[in-house]
């Protein structure tokens, strides 16, 4: 322990108390023209009030030649009313044939075709801001920016619109942003703002600010200035949104029930950086069901929340430093459901917002009894984090309340995150510590869980230090947990060059160690990865060798498969990974990885494979197949999983997906398919239908069950 804490205040010397820091150049600035004319939106910057407009018309490369001239003009023009905040985009491109679009559904990922994304910072502190990205067919992003860039929650759904249109030189777009989709400080008359362009096919990015590989566009710290703002108005600043779910549900061996339920929803916005939220008889009818995974280890496995009431603002609970969703003091999931099944939540509020430097959230929730499983239950988490230096922050984070209705629950914790983004002139370097306690009715032992990372993340080396210790006796009721009792060490090395040839953009050699130890110091798990080649190459393809020693010392005999029970004791073995990626601009591309060596002293063979095929302008395809083939002492299994996904955008507000998977472990192909129609900004018609049948004999299906869904929600902004 002592080592640890020797070369953490080392490197702090080295990285931090050096006189290397840069200068802060001066930030670039775009003034904001005030309209009183409508601007009709059709993609076309034909209004007179465009010709006017505060222009930006030089962007930088980023890549693949940082700092140098684009390969294309763009122009970039910006306007307001008092409602809303008008962008203007030309992207010429003198072969538009070329133009890698494909999406056109809202929510759609828009990393892998040609796009512009913009960045608001509302507050101008370089903190957090708003994303807003736009493809050639108008297929709309949106995102909420956190961590100073650190992350990117693509949940957020705000309320805005934009259109697109092309011609023989160019793309154009024109996208409107009313103002009470942000949040902002009141009286501030400048915003950070930057804007880049992607050109797919050329693996090109440009941007107006922030010219370097190691930042991305999320760093609102390197945002220009957006100047001009008028007084905005906000109106009443309250939106209700009603919904009304019909559903029909079939069993086999059960006669079809049928069930409709209202439910309520509403926004009200009590300050410019202050919103509340009220859901009542909440329904989750439209979400996806969950992408099945194979499960190879004796842990649990975390899925991500997809119901859009937890996901819009999740950012705010974030807590320390990178600590990823294999461990969290609060999982969202763990509300309304429970052990695979869903918990009716009769009511619940949430509230976010700014004051001054200081961050906070909130949320509860009351849930209604499930059955016998568990009581009725109050829950509730309580997030305050402040700014501190010029990008770091301190935080707290409180949890209270158990799923199963278990008394004396809570859980709480404080956090610390040091950041820079200009060590030694324009490098990223952070260190975060955090700590946490809970309790609950009958648990004991040591209730605490603490950990350290210090973080280098950056485009030539990407490094970090990790530890943790994770107490016998934490297990939050509203976290994420997997195995606790441990000591974790964790530690990478990636070193990245760019050569100077036509044919690798970029290489990737990496060395990262990961152990596990219990508390008394006696190893329980290790991983070593060793990538001696990892290839990017200028088409975009990709190209990898993984080496994986690994070790396991297990004290309780682990069931992998049906029948297949490895004993106690130690294992070590060796693993060798291939992995292929072919460049998404392509219409039909995919990925594969083979696998194989030892495994608990035995042998798998691993094969997991995705294609993705665009077949027309309006048409996906998606296939996914993975299979794992063990030989153990203690027996064989095999692991299947299949997926096949359709997706048909007739256009950025209307389509249809289907979804189908298949795993042997439960014998079952699960279907679900969707339709989805945004007729208003606020307004969405959803029709869900899920089929599910049970394999039987090897050669015979049986019906489990189906169902069919009807949602439709409207909203309107006041």
């Amino acid at each position: 322990m002592h080592k640890v804490f020797n070369l953490i205040a080392l490197l702090i010397l080295v990285f931090v108390f050096l006189p290397l820091n840069a200068q802060e150049q001066g930030k670039p600035e775009i003034s904001c023209v005030v309209t009183t004319e409508p601007i009709r939106l059709d993609g076309i910057l034909d209004e007179d009030d465009w010709s006017g407009a505060g222009t930006i018309e030089h962007l930088t490369m980023v890549e693949p030649n940082e700092g140098g001239n684009p390969s294309f003009l763009t122009t970039i023009k910006i306007l307001a009313d008092q409602k809303n905040l008008y962008i203007g985009v030309i992207c010429y491109d003198d072969q538009p044939d070329d133009i890698v679009s494909f999406s056109k559904a809202r929510d759609s990922e828009l990393e892998n075709e040609d796009h512009i994304k913009l960045i608001l910072d509302t507050y101008g502190d370089g903190r957090n801001g708003y994303i807003f990205a736009i493809n050639p067919f108008a297929a709309r992003y949106d995102a909420l920016v956190s961590g100073n860039g650190e992350f990117e929650n693509p949940n957020w759904d705000g309320a805005w619109d934009a259109k697109t249109s092309r011609n023989g030189e160019s793309w154009s777009a024109e996208i409107r942003i009313p103002v009470s989709t942000l949040t902002f400080k009141r009286g501030l008359d400048f915003w950070g703002f930057n804007i880049e362009r992607r050109i797919e096919r050329l693996l090109e990015v440009d941007r107006w600010t922030a010219i370097s590989r190691d930042y991305a566009i999320g760093r609102t710290i390197h945002a220009g200035v957006l100047t001009g703002l008028p007084e905005f108005n906000l109106g009443i600043g309250m939106t209700p949104k009603a919904s009304v779910v019909g559903k029909a549900t079939d069993k086999a061996g059960e006669s079809t029930g049928y069930d409709w339920q209202p439910s309520l929803d509403i926004t009200q916005r009590i300050t410019s950086d202050i919103n509340a939220q009220l859901t009542i008889n909440t329904d989750f009818a439209e979400t996806e069901v969950d992408s099945r995974q194979t499960n190879l280890t004796r842990f649990p496995i975390l899925y991500p929340e997809k119901r859009h009431f937890f996901l819009e603002g999740a950012d705010i609970f974030d807590f320390g430093l990178s600590l990823g969703l294999n461990f969290t003091p609060y999982y969202s999931r763990r509300i309304g459901l429970y052990q695979g099944n869903e918990v009716p939540i009769v009511a619940g509020g949430k509230i976010n917002g700014k004051i001054n430097n200081t961050h906070f959230g909130g949320l509860v929730t009351h849930t209604a009894s499930l059955d016998t499983l568990i009581p009725s239950s109050n829950m509730s988490v309580i997030r305050v984090r402040q700014n501190i230096l010029k990008e770091s922050s301190v935080g707290i984070i409180a949890t209270m309340g158990d799923p199963a209705g278990r008394s004396r629950a809570w859980t709480s914790g404080v956090d610390f995150t040091y950041q820079t983004s200009t060590l030694r002139g324009t490098k990223n370097f952070l260190i975060g510590a955090w700590a946490l306690l809970n309790n609950r009715e009958g648990l004991t032992g040591d209730k605490s869980a603490v950990g350290i990372k210090i973080d280098y993340p950056n485009d030539l080396f990407d490094w970090y230090l990790i530890y943790r210790r994770i107490g016998d006796g934490f297990d939050p009721s509203l976290g994420f947990v997997p195995r606790n009792n441990i000591n974790v060490y964790r530690a990478k090395l990636a070193y990245m060059p760019r050569p100077d040839n036509i044919i690798v953009r970029q290489y990737n050699y990496q060395l990262s160690f990961d152990l596990y130890t219990n508390l008394q110091n006696q190893w329980e798990s290790y991983f070593v990865t060793i990538r001696p080649f990892n290839a990017q190459l200028e088409s975009g393809d990709l190209f990898g060798i993984l080496v994986v020693p690994t070790g396991e010392n297990l004290k309780d005999p682990f069931e992998i498969s049906d029948g297949v029970i490895i004993q106690p004791g130690p294992y070590h073995w060796m693993r060798y990974n291939f992995e292929a990626q072919t460049a998404s601009k392509r219409a039909l591309n995919g990925t594969a990885m083979l696998g194989t060596g030892g495994f608990y002293g035995g042998r798998l063979d691993q094969v997991a494979l995705a294609v993705n095929w665009r077949l027309m302008s309006f048409l996906i395809l998606e296939l996914s197949y993975e299979n794992n083939i063990g030989k153990l002492p203690e027996g064989n299994f095999t692991k299947d999983l299949m997926a096949f996904r359709t997706v048909l955008n007739f256009n950025s507000n209307l389509n249809l997906s289907s979804f189908i998977q298949y795993d042997n472990d439960s014998g079952s192909i699960g279907s679900y398919s969707r339709l989805r129609w945004t007729f208003a900004p606020l307004g969405d018609l959803f029709i869900v239908y899920k089929h599910n049948i049970q394999e039987a004999l090897p050669d015979r299906w049986n019906y489990a069950s189906s169902q069919l869904i009807v949602k439709l929600s409207y909203g309107i902004a006041l």
